[in-house]
């Protein structure tokens, strides 16, 4: 019930809501004061009384940020990235901005001078990020943020999707260049890597038992989409796990350098830290420019299709939910498809009659 009292020469209408700010208002006429209390408790039961606004005035967007990173990125599986990514926007000066004075404009000028250092893809991700946390923090943590000020921010297009593929050559001294290199584990790796195009982080992550040499499987249980698959191994691939397989004790005593001291269970042991390095400077060694570790996986997928895999073999063994994600890959030219269909009719059709 709303608390209706004289103060002085007017009447004042008081409402108190458990867990809401106190709400007041004077008039000259007792009855104003009764029909106002009246229309805010209705708009109350119908859509509750405005939250108590303090926490905005008091927190911070890096407050904000500080705890997700803590309690919301930690649980993810690439975490690790996450924080680097968190802490390098801690270190900006909009993470100061009040929760209450903070708008789409401060990160809209946060994502343009980003943008004048780094890659689209790259501030999509932060921006993504920062979203997260804001929406977190309205719908769990009872901060009472009335919008999300990062939905309102326009995303850069990204940039074209990479199709760096190996140039002649560059595989044959990319190989010279790596049996310099100190790290074991890189040689097998980068020729893995090309034989079945998985991802750094599934190469890393693999087991001993993930691997099943009777059918010619491999089981990648931990993928970027977060579903599991069982892609078959081309045979140099598995020929690559049956050497380290035998070498793997005499690999032992080598691998202590780099603080991962073989234990049985993981194939590759390498750190992902000490691994970049060693492709850098592998890189550098044979002259070879623009090269990334994951255009090897595009790499892969294009001989795949060049050994004439279909669209669905190719999709099971990369792991693509989306198969209009492998067109990229396939390079296909209409002459060479014109050459094709005039060889499939010459040899497996008859001419129709009718």
């Amino acid at each position: 019930m709303p608390s209706i009292r004289k103060r002085g020469e007017r009447w004042q209408a008081q409402i108190r809501r458990s867990g809401c700010p106190t709400v007041s208002r004077s008039f000259r006429l007792k009855a104003d004061a009764e029909r106002w209390a009246a229309q805010v408790e209705a708009q109350a039961d119908g859509r509750g009384l405005v939250s108590d606004l303090r926490p905005l005035r008091t927190l911070t967007l890096a407050n904000l940020i500080e705890r997700y990173r803590d309690s919301v990125s930690a649980t993810h599986r690439g975490h690790l990235n996450e924080v680097i990514i968190l802490n390098a926007f801690l270190r900006h000066p909009v993470a100061s901005t009040k929760l209450h004075d903070l708008r789409s404009h401060h990160l809209a000028a946060y994502r343009d001078e980003r943008l004048k250092k780094v890659r689209p893809a790259t501030i999509n991700r932060e921006l993504g990020l920062i979203q997260h946390a804001l929406e977190i923090a309205r719908r769990e943590w009872s901060i009472p943020l009335p919008t999300n000020p990062a939905k309102d921010v326009s995303k850069p297009s990204p940039d074209r999707s990479r199709e760096r593929r190996l140039e002649p050559g560059e595989s044959e001294a990319l190989m010279v260049s790596i049996k310099e290199a100190r790290n074991p584990v890189l040689g097998p790796l980068v020729r893995f890597a090309i034989q079945t195009g998985m991802r750094r982080g599934e190469m890393l992550n693999a087991k001993w038992s993930d691997v099943n040499f009777d059918d010619g499987t491999m089981k990648i249980p931990v993928t970027k989409n977060g579903e599991p698959r069982i892609i078959p191994l081309t045979p140099e691939a598995a020929d690559i796990l049956r050497e380290l397989s035998t070498f793997r004790n005499e690999m032992d005593d080598e691998l202590v350098t780099f603080g991962n001291k073989f234990n049985g269970e993981r194939i590759f042991q390498t750190t992902i830290e000490a691994f970049k390095k060693c492709w850098k400077r592998a890189v550098d060694r044979a002259g070879i420019e623009n090269l990334h570790f994951h255009d090897l996986r595009h790499e892969a997928i294009s001989r795949f299709f060049e050994m004439g895999l279909t669209v669905p073999e190719v999709a099971l063994i990369s792991g693509h939910k989306d198969v209009r994600m492998l067109f990229r890959y396939t390079h296909l030219k209409s002459s060479d498809l014109a050459l094709k269909l005039q060889k499939m009719a010459e040899g497996s059709f008859t001419k129709a009659t009718f």
